[in-house]
């Protein structure tokens, strides 16, 4: 057995591991300790070989993937102190036969690494998110002070942030674990410290807060989301979370405000009645109660999306038709029972889609008895897309459909044309397989019957292709 002992760093770590490599020692032989341990193995006998200061630059560096490099600068600052042994795992294999270990998505030890990586990318995310800074009056001109708590040892990884945003002030931002400096000339680190030695507010600080409190929006309230970007430990440490309970107890009272007073060229949208939520059932409820644009008005009921919460595939239409309106139900008139004979031509399940529509009530021009279709407008499209947009978050598709050319602006863009791009796979932010082709109600609206013949057979191909993806997912 060998005690290896370095400097809380990848370069320590790495010269040593470097080392260590160059003379086959398997990892199992390997106890690491670093400057920051607690503890120290008790193992300690005759049998331990400590390794000499000079060794790694002797040894040659081993050739890795680079992959590995980015993945391990960050997880030398993760907090486990079994992260150098896992380090020195995985590059011993890497070196010793395993050269595609680094493309292995399902290794323990792969996944293992990736999971402190992203942890030490939050918490990077955080610091420079949440770092506070107080104005100090001193004799050499302003200092800058903040304190803050990491999860992680990432001082040193995020002062080149501050450094390249702050540069022109003196700052020091204390941690428990480190403490960085900055004089207008030279950056150094000092040891941390505890507690925030100056705890109190400044001139900064209020008006800070007074910003933070008129830019505050209440109607966006999502707490869960909140509290999971801006964790409740941070928030002594932060002056403007003295104002959440007062806000939040506030809100109610300043969204009716909001909306009493709204000119008439308020923007529309449906985002204030949306609930936080990754539940279809809770977001199909709420939805009965949405007045995002003038279209709830005439209509009869809210037709929101139909479907299990876990299907493959969605398919997504412009918007409810007049039976569609009538039974609160999508794609259940006559362009609804083409598609259903169509899906079942090429062998797609019905049951196992999840159909909606771009907007989710019914416009229409009454003439007389009859409520003929009227095409949504940009700004309707605009109001009722966050629906459609949680919808998608909630389900995930593998494979996502668009109908029509509302559908397909609504996800791609107000320059896409379904006439150009018909057919054809296309990567969008809700899925990686996402395609566009005609709706089907404008195969019934074909001027001919061998027009009416020909579209079908083109809405046929694309779900064809549509099936393919599904079975290959």
């Amino acid at each position: 057995m060998r005690i290896e002992r370095i400097e809380s760093s990848f370069d320590s770590w790495r010269d040593a591991a470097r080392a260590l490599v160059a003379e086959h020692v398997p990892p199992e032989q390997v106890v690491w300790t670093d400057d920051r341990a607690t503890e120290v193995p008790a193992l300690l006998s005759e049998t331990f070989d400590l390794p000499s200061p000079h060794r790694a630059a002797e040894a040659a560096p081993p050739r890795v993937p680079k992959s590995f490099l980015d993945l391990a600068k960050l997880v030398a600052c993760h907090r486990d102190p079994e992260r150098w042994a896992l380090l020195y795992r995985v590059l011993f294999r890497l070196t010793h036969g395993e050269h595609n270990l680094m493309k292995d998505t399902l290794d323990d030890d792969l996944l293992q690494m990736i999971a402190r990586h992203k942890a030490v990318r939050r918490d990077r995310h955080k610091m420079t998110a949440f770092v506070r800074f107080r104005r100090l009056e001193m004799p050499g001109g302003d200092l800058y002070h903040a304190w803050h708590r990491p999860d992680h040892y990432i001082v040193r990884l995020v002062a080149p942030f501050f450094l390249d945003r702050f540069r022109s002030m003196r700052f020091s931002i204390l941690t428990p674990d480190d403490s960085l400096h900055w004089d207008g000339q030279k950056l150094s680190f000092s040891e941390g410290v505890a507690v925030d030695p100056l705890k109190g507010g400044d001139d900064i600080e209020m008006l800070w807060t007074t910003y933070y409190a008129n830019i505050f929006n209440p109607a966006r309230i999502k707490l869960n989301a909140m509290r999971a970007e801006m964790p409740k430990k941070h928030w002594p440490t932060l002056p403007e979370t003295a104002l959440i309970p007062q806000m939040l107890r506030d809100a109610p009272r300043r969204v009716e405000a909001m909306i009493n007073s709204a000119p008439k060229d308020t923007p529309m949208t449906a985002e204030p009645f949306i609930p936080e939520t990754k539940s279809l059932t809770v977001l199909r409820k709420a939805a009965h109660k949405c007045e995002g644009c003038p279209l709830y008005k005439p209509a009869t009921q809210v037709v929101f999306g139909r479907g299990p919460d876990d299907a493959k595939v969605v398919f997504v239409g412009e918007q409810p038709g007049d039976q569609e309106d009538l039974a609160g139900e999508p794609f259940v008139g006559p362009a609804g029972q083409l598609m259903d004979e169509v899906l079942e031509e090429v062998g797609i399940d019905r049951s196992l889609v999840y159909v909606t529509n771009a907007v989710k009530h019914f416009k229409f021009e009454q003439r007389g008895k009859r409520r003929i279709h009227a095409k949504p407008s940009a700004r309707e499209m605009a109001a009722c897309k966050p629906w459609l947009t949680h919808e998608l978050g909630i389900i995930r598709p593998q494979v996502l459909v668009l109908l029509g050319a509302t559908a397909a602006q609504t996800i791609m863009g107000r320059q896409f044309r379904v006439t150009q791009s018909r057919g054809q796979w296309f990567e969008s932010e809700w899925s990686k397989k996402t395609i566009a082709t005609i709706h089907p109600s404008a195969i019934l609206r074909s001027i001919d019957e061998a027009a009416r013949e020909q579209n079908r057979a083109n809405f046929a191909d694309d779900l064809r292709l549509v099936a393919k993806a599904i079975k290959a997912a």
